[in-house]
């Protein structure tokens, strides 16, 4: 129990075949690029922006 292996990913293979169709399966697979590619950026410009952040100095607050 717990981890694919080969059998299973076949059948995953086949499913996903059968409902999409061979025609469709090129522009998704493109699509799933461009997302994961499109999400790894974003998480690169914010976690940069983060560090950016923390690395200023903090303004200290006058409790007038």
């Amino acid at each position: 129990m717990g981890f694919i292996r080969g059998p299973e990913i076949i059948i995953l293979l086949v499913i996903i075949l059968l409902l999409f169709g061979a025609k469709k399966l090129p522009e998704l697979g493109k699509s799933l690029g461009l997302g994961i590619k499109e999400f790894k950026k974003t998480t690169k410009e914010l976690t940069k922006g983060d560090d950016e952040e923390s690395a200023k100095p903090k303004a200290e607050s006058s409790d007038a």
